[in-house]
């Protein structure tokens, strides 16, 4: 091979494979001196160096140069320097790979459903493959080879010479992502998504918060008609999305997290020391609160970070009453009643025992006290 052929190859694998032309240089010098030193038997001192400029070959050692000749190497040798070289572009390449899809990690990718492995779905992305696992996938949802598909980027690994792409359908980030591409107020950050909790293939409820008061931050994610919060729901299969007004009062956050429960912000009652909030709503509102088999607190309670007890008014005084849970303002106005009853008995007392006969008084004192003694008596046997 002249040297204009090896510039040619070079430059024709940097273009192709998008590999840095320093890179497949140091690849070609190494596998090359590799080779000729199996071949020649000398050490590992010997170096071969590739002009940038000319494409011109030489090889040194700390004693000598040689003069390189392709041809002298034979054809044994030959290939295994075509091999070694193969072997490093496509080490090369993983690399490069790698650290483009290392940056994409949280991110979409678009592709077409190629094969099943496994408990895989391969997804081709052009110049890689990705792997939908069994565990990422919605339930419900089917493909066939040559469906387009979208996926969260969430884990990228390297596999000997090659990489894995791991994508995710089920990952709350790919609702994120998606209203990121539907909604310019967000990719804009006038609109933040502050958290979003998910039961894949079922629902979703999304907090968001504005930065601009004069932009409705609910509204601008439905968009006009719906249209935009449609293309997410489509993209989802049909998967339901509540989006809800952010706030940093914990009470409000509440009540806009169970939404469509109307619930009123003076009957939530939180427990900061347990994390714990009991919440007090009409029977009519109950079922909407808890949601079919209790998805909209459990999805509520993810949302705010609290453990979230549904209750209606009867359910709630009756715990009160058993002592299984009293918020500190209501404890305080049963402990002054409680009070205000004591001192109640005790001046009833009072006047009874100064309209009575002492003398009678003391006789019911003495009557009072004998069924104690005779109480004590067994035991003290």
């Amino acid at each position: 091979m002249d040297t204009s052929s090896l510039l040619r190859m070079i430059d024709t694998i940097h273009r192709d494979k998008d590999i840095p032309t320093e890179v497949i240089f140091r690849g070609l010098e190494e596998a090359l001196a590799t080779g000729i030193r199996k071949r020649l038997g000398v050490g590992e001192d010997l170096v071969v160096t590739i002009n940038r400029e000319t494409g011109e070959v030489t090889m040194e050692d700390d004693e000598e140069e040689y003069e390189f000749d392709l041809a002298v190497l034979g054809r044994i040798v030959a290939q295994a320097v075509k091999q070694g070289f193969s072997q490093k572009v496509r080490e090369a390449e993983r690399d490069v790979l790698y650290e483009e899809y290392e940056s994409r990690v949280g991110q979409i990718l678009n592709g077409v459903v190629q094969r099943f492995e496994g408990d895989f779905v391969v997804i081709n992305l052009g110049r890689v493959e990705a792997l939908l696992g069994k565990e990422d996938r919605v339930r419900g949802e089917t493909y066939s080879p040559g469906d387009r598909i979208r996926g969260l980027l969430v884990e990228v690994r390297k596999d000997g010479s090659r990489i894995k792409l791991f994508v995710s359908r089920t990952h709350p980030d790919l609702v994120r992502r998606l209203f990121d591409l539907e909604v310019p107020e967000i990719a804009d950050e006038i609109i933040e998504i502050k958290r979003v909790v998910r039961e894949p293939g079922y629902r979703t409820k999304m907090a968001v918060q504005s930065a601009d008061p004069r932009i409705d931050c609910i509204g601008a994610c439905v968009g006009v008609r719906g249209s935009r919060i449609k293309a997410v729901i489509d993209e989802l299969r049909g998967e339901r999305i509540d989006i809800i007004r952010w706030s940093d009062s914990l009470e409000t956050l509440i009540m806009n997290g169970l939404k469509p429960a109307a619930i009123h912000i003076d009957n939530i009652f939180p427990d900061v020391e347990n994390r714990k909030a009991v919440v007090i709503v009409d029977e009519d509102q109950q079922s909407l609160a808890i949601g079919k088999k209790g998805q909209n607190v459990r999805l509520a309670s993810k949302l705010c970070g609290w453990e979230i007890d549904i209750q209606t008014r009867e359910q709630f005084e009756a715990q009160t009453l058993g002592g299984v849970f009293q918020p500190e303002e209501d404890m305080q106005a049963k402990a002054e009643q409680v009070e205000s009853e004591l001192v109640a008995v005790a001046e009833e007392a009072t006047a009874e025992s100064t309209d009575t006969d002492p003398e009678k008084t003391e006789v019911a004192e003495e009557s009072t006290e004998a069924p104690a003694t005779s109480a004590e008596a067994p035991g003290q046997g």
